[in-house]
């Protein structure tokens, strides 16, 4: 599965969810696939959806995405236990795992080596799944948001990329204006 199929999958089997996506690619592929006001697009700040979509699920009633990538979550494992030690019953993590860190040039990862579900399991994310193809991504999201979490789900996809992807043209002030509207 390709990045790109992946986050659609996740974006057209939301309901009312907000979501998080993290900086880069996954921010430009999910604005260009399904853009509606419910997404914030984390333009230039990489390790830090984990953080903000637990902030976000702290202080609103709906229920919080955060798609990070793997590199980034990463740059930010301590925010895995602070959502295990939350124990939030309205946030999922999403990790899409390619392997390298696309958007600084395709360096490697060490996500073949370290185990994020199993780190996701001993945070304390009370569902934590793998999934490597479309179907097993539907059925893990579908039980996934009608169960209380805090879940995780790592969506392992190949390092190929898609060509010329348009860039989020909402500016950050627009990004935040909107979305703000919809956590209340």
């Amino acid at each position: 599965m390709k990045r790109h199929e992946a986050l659609k999958v996740i974006l057209e089997n939301l309901r009312d969810e907000l979501v998080v996506t993290t900086t880069g690619m996954v921010s430009r592929e999910a604005f260009n696939t399904k853009d509606r006001p419910k997404n914030f697009y984390m333009v230039g700040s990489m390790g830090l959806v984990t953080p903000l979509s637990l902030g976000i699920a702290l202080n609103c009633k709906k229920k919080v995405i955060g798609i990070e990538g793997d590199g980034s979550m990463f740059l930010n494992l301590g925010s895995m236990a602070m959502v295990g030690a939350e124990n939030l019953d309205n946030l999922t993590t999403i990790v899409i795992d390619n392997g390298c860190y696309e958007s600084t040039g395709g360096q490697h990862c060490i996500s073949q080596e370290v185990d994020l579900a199993k780190l996701a399991e001993s945070s304390g994310y009370l569902n934590v799944a793998t999934v490597e193809h479309e179907e097993s991504l539907k059925e893990k999201l579908s039980i996934f948001l009608n169960k209380a979490g805090p879940n995780f789900i790592l969506v392992k996809v190949d390092s190929s990329k898609q060509e010329s992807i348009p860039r989020v043209s909402l500016t950050p002030e627009k990004i935040k204006e909107r979305f703000t509207k919809e956590i209340i």
